[in-house]
C-alpha cells in the first residue's frame, strides 16, 4: 500500500546517517570529538523503521480488512538485500588480502550471520563491544542494527495482524504494553547485561515500536499534529534535541536507556509535528538532505567495511588527504550503489522472479565460500600472507575465555569471578588480577594449571589495576569512565581469609597508566598524551606530575598490601609495538622471506636498551617494591635475547595486537610463574 511521500524523512535519514558515519570516523577537532554521541544515528533510524513499516502495514489493514504477506517482503527484500549483497562481494577481496586467519574466520562468520538475520546475536555472544578499538576493525560490525529491523520485520506483521483480527479494540494499549516493557528492560539491561541489551530486539523494540505508535494515531486520527504553536515549534526543539545528543552524548553512557528517549522523542516530535510550512521541515526537505537521505542505505552500508580496512592498512594514518578521499570513495561506492543496485532491484518493473533467482545464486554462493573459510581456518594457505602467520593464526588471538555463557574479562563480583579447576583437593589459589593483560595470559594457563592441584580465579577488567578509589576518567571532559565498584568486589573477595598458598598475579599495560604514547619506528616516547587518566577519584585535577606521583604510591601501597598474607607475582612490561604486529609483519612480508637469521632484528627494530628506557619508570617502580612475598617476573629474559627485543620471528608471534600477550607469548610467560611457583611449593618451610 502506497504512502505519501515525505521528505523530510528522508531529511531525518540523512541526519542519522551522517552522525553515524562521523561517529564511527572518530573526527577530532582540536583534541576534542565533537560527535561523540553519533551512535543514536541508528535509534533514529529505528524509529523511522518502525512509523514506516506500521504505516504500511495499518493502512492496507484498515482500507482492505487484510494483509499481503508476499508484497510486503517482497518489497523489504528488494530494498534490503541487494546492496547488502554487492558490498560483500566487493569486500571479500580486501578481505583476502589484509585479514590474518583468525579474522577471516570472524570476517566470514559474520556475513553468515548476517545473511542469517542474526549477526546482532553473533556479535553479542562473541563477545564483540560496540565502540571498542578492535571492533572498529571488524568490517560487518555494523549489520547488527539491519538483524534487528530485520527481525522486527519478520514478526511484527505477524503480532500487528493477529490483534487486528483478535484484539482490535485494544491494538494500542498493547502497543503501549509492549513498549514500557522493552524500554524497562532496556534501561535495566544497559546497567546489568550491556552486550545484549544493545545487541537485541527486545531492548531495542520500544524504540521501532515508538515509530508503530505514530503511524497508530495518524491513521486512526486521519491527521499528525494539529496546534499550529506547537507545528511551528516542536520540529524546531526536535532537531535540538537530536543535536544536543550527538554532540553530548558518548559511548560511555548506559544505552538503550531512559536517556535514549531524549534523541528518540526529538524525532518523534519531528515526524508528528513537520509541516510544508515550517523550517525546520523545510531544511529537511532540501535537495541536499533528501539526496543524502537516499543514498542513506548505502552509505551505511559502505562506510563501516571501508573505515575497517582503511584502519587495519592504516591507510588514512596522519594523513588528512587520505582521509578526505576516504570519505570521496565511501560517497561515490554508496552514489553506485543507489543508482545501479538500489533502484534497479526496487524497480517493479524488474520482475521479482528474476531478481529473486540472481538473489538466491548471491547467497548460495557467499554461504558456500564463507562456510569453507570458517572451516579451513580462513583460507590460511592465501600467497598474500607469510609463513609467520599462517603457522600463529591457530591461537594467535588470545581471546576471552567465557564461562557460564558469558566473558570472564570485565566481569563484575556480583555475578561471580571465574574460577577453573576447583575441586575439594585445591592445595592452593593462583589468582589474575589485572587488566587485559592477565586477561590475555588466561586461555594458556587454564590449560597449564588443569594438571595441578591449583584453583585458578580470574579478576582482570578493562584499563583498570586494582587500586581501591582511583578510576579512569577521559581527560578533556573528566568524564567517569570506570566507577571504583569494581575494585569493591575484587576487595571484597580478597579481604576473605586467603588459602595459605595464595598467589596474585599482577600485570597491567603499565604505560597506560603512566599516560604514554609510543611511536616505536622512530623510537619517540610521549608522555601526558594519553586521552584518559587513571587517578584518585577526589584529586580529578591534579597536574600530569602529581598524578603519577599519586598513582606510583597508591600502586606501591596496594601491592605491599596485599603481600602481607599473600604471595604476589609481579610480571614487569612486555614488549610493545606503536603498530599492530600483523600489521607491520604484512608490510615486512618480503624481508620476513628473505630473511636467515631467526630473530629478525633488521626487521624488529626493538632493542632492549629501548625497551627498558620506554618502561623506565614502570621498572623502578617494580623494583622499589618491599616485601619478602613479593616475586618479580621479568619478560625481558624471555622475549629480549642477545640485546634485542623481538615481537616475532620466523615461527611464531608473540603479541597479539600492539601490547597484548598472544597465546604463544602467553605460553611463554605462564612457564615462567608456573615454574616459580613449583619452586617455592618445593621450597621447605
Amino acid at each position: 500500500m502506497k504512502l505519501t511521500y515525505r521528505p523530510e524523512i528522508d531529511g531525518l535519514r540523512a541526519i542519522a546517517v551522517v552522525a553515524v558515519i562521523i561517529y564511527h570516523a572518530q573526527i577530532t577537532i582540536l583534541n576534542y570529538q565533537p560527535f561523540q554521541g553519533g551512535f543514536i544515528g541508528v535509534d533514529i533510524f529505528f524509529v523511522i523503521s518502525g512509523y514506516l513499516i506500521t504505516s504500511i502495514i495499518l493502512k492496507e489493514l484498515l482500507t482492505t480488512g487484510s494483509f499481503s504477506f508476499k508484497y510486503f517482503y517482497e518489497r523489504r527484500i528488494r530494498r534490503i538485500l541487494p546492496a547488502l549483497l554487492f558490498v560483500m562481494i566487493l569486500t571479500l577481496p580486501l578481505a583476502w588480502m589484509y585479514l590474518i586467519p583468525v579474522s577471516f574466520i570472524d570476517f566470514s562468520k559474520s556475513i553468515l550471520y548476517s545473511l542469517g538475520f542474526t549477526s546482532n546475536l553473533y556479535f553479542h555472544y562473541s563477545g564483540q563491544v560496540y565502540g571498542a578499538e578492535n571492533a572498529l576493525l571488524i568490517p560487518f560490525l555494523h549489520t547488527w542494527s539491519l538483524s534487528v529491523e530485520e527481525q522486527y520485520y519478520i514478526l511484527f506483521p505477524i503480532t500487528l495482524l493477529f490483534l487486528f483480527k483478535y484484539f482490535k479494540n485494544y491494538i494500542i494499549h498493547i502497543l503501549f504494553v509492549f513498549f514500557f516493557i522493552s524500554l524497562f528492560l532496556a534501561d535495566w539491561g544497559s546497567k546489568n547485561h550491556a552486550s545484549f541489551t544493545f545487541y537485541a530486539l527486545p531492548t531495542r523494540g520500544w524504540e521501532l515500536i515508538l515509530g508503530s505508535l505514530l503511524a497508530y494515531f495518524e491513521l486512526k486520527t486521519g491527521r499528525r499534529g494539529k496546534n499550529k504553536l506547537f507545528n511551528s515549534l516542536m520540529p524546531s526543539v526536535g532537531l535540538i534535541i537530536i543535536s544536543f545528543s550527538i554532540f553530548f552524548f558518548h559511548d560511555q553512557m548506559f544505552h538503550p536507556s531512559i536517556k535514549t528517549l531524549i534523541p528518540v522523542m526529538g524525532v518523534c516530535l519531528i515526524i508528528w509535528f513537520s509541516n510544508k510550512d515550517e523550517i525546520v521541515t523545510k531544511i529537511l526537505s532540501s535537495k541536499i538532505f533528501v539526496g543524502v537521505g537516499l543514498i542513506s542505505y548505502s552509505l551505511y552500508l559502505w562506510h563501516y567495511p571501508i573505515f575497517a580496512f582503511a584502519r587495519i592498512i592504516e591507510f588514512t594514518q596522519g594523513s588528512i588527504i587520505k582521509k578526505f578521499l576516504l570519505g570521496l570513495i565511501i560517497l561515490a561506492l554508496s552514489v553506485f550503489s543507489y543508482y545501479f543496485v538500489e533502484k534497479p532491484a526496487r524497480n517493479k518493473k524488474n520482475r521479482f522472479n528474476r531478481i529473486f533467482k540472481v538473489l538466491i545464486t548471491v547467497i548460495l554462493s557467499l554461504s558456500i565460500f564463507n562456510f569453507v573459510s570458517v572451516n579451513q581456518n580462513g583460507y590460511e594457505n592465501r600467497a598474500s600472507l607469510p609463513k609467520v602467520l599462517v603457522k600463529a593464526s591457530k591461537k594467535l588471538d588470545y581471546r576471552s575465555i567465557r564461562q557460564n555463557n558469558k566473558s570472564c574479562h570485565n566481569r563484575l563480583g556480583k555475578d561471580g569471578f571465574c574460577i577453573f579447576n576447583q575441586s575439594p583437593d585445591n592445595i592452593g589459589d593462583i589468582i589474575l588480577l589485572g587488566d587485559s593483560q592477565t586477561d590475555a595470559l588466561l586461555a594458556n594457563l587454564v590449560e597449564q594449571i588443569s594438571n595441578t592441584k591449583f584453583r585458578l580465579i580470574h579478576m582482570s577488567y578493562s584499563g583498570n589495576l586494582y587500586l581501591p578509589n582511583f578510576v579512569k576518567i577521559n581527560k578533556k571532559d573528566k568524564t567517569i569512565l570506570q566507577d571504583e565498584i569494581w575494585h569493591d568486589y575484587r576487595s571484597e573477595f580478597l579481604s576473605k581469609k586467603a588459602h595459605k598458598n595464595t598467589y596474585i598475579i599482577i600485570f597491567g599495560r603499565y604505560d597506560f597508566y603512566f599516560e604514554k604514547t609510543l611511536n616505536i619506528s622512530n623510537n619517540l616516547i610521549f608522555r601526558g598524551e594519553e586521552d584518559y587518566s587513571y587517578i584518585e577519584r577526589n584529586n580529578l585535577d591534579l597536574k600530569y606530575e602529581e598524578r603519577i606521583k599519586l598513582f606510583k604510591n597508591k600502586f606501591k601501597n596496594t601491592i605491599e598490601s596485599l603481600s602481607l598474607d599473600k604471595k604476589v607475582f609481579v610480571l614487569y612490561p612486555t614488549p610493545v609495538s606503536g603498530e599492530k604486529i600483523f600489521q607491520r609483519i604484512l608490510k615486512n612480508k618480503k624481508k620476513i622471506s628473505q630473511a636467515k637469521n631467526y630473530y629478525l632484528n633488521d626487521i624488529v627494530n626493538y632493542s632492549l636498551k629501548f625497551h627498558r628506557e620506554y618502561f623506565s619508570d614502570e621498572i623502578k617502580l617494580l623494583d622499589s617494591l618491599n616485601s619478602d612475598n613479593i616475586y618479580r617476573i621479568k619478560s625481558d629474559e624471555l622475549f629480549c635475547p642477545n640485546d634485542q627485543c623481538f615481537l616475532y620471528d620466523n615461527e611464531n608471534v608473540y603479541i597479539f595486537d600492539t601490547n597484548h600477550p598472544s597465546y604463544k607469548g602467553s605460553q611463554m610467560i605462564n612457564d615462567l610463574i608456573m615454574k616459580k611457583i613449583n619452586q617455592i611449593e618445593l621450597k621447605p618451610n
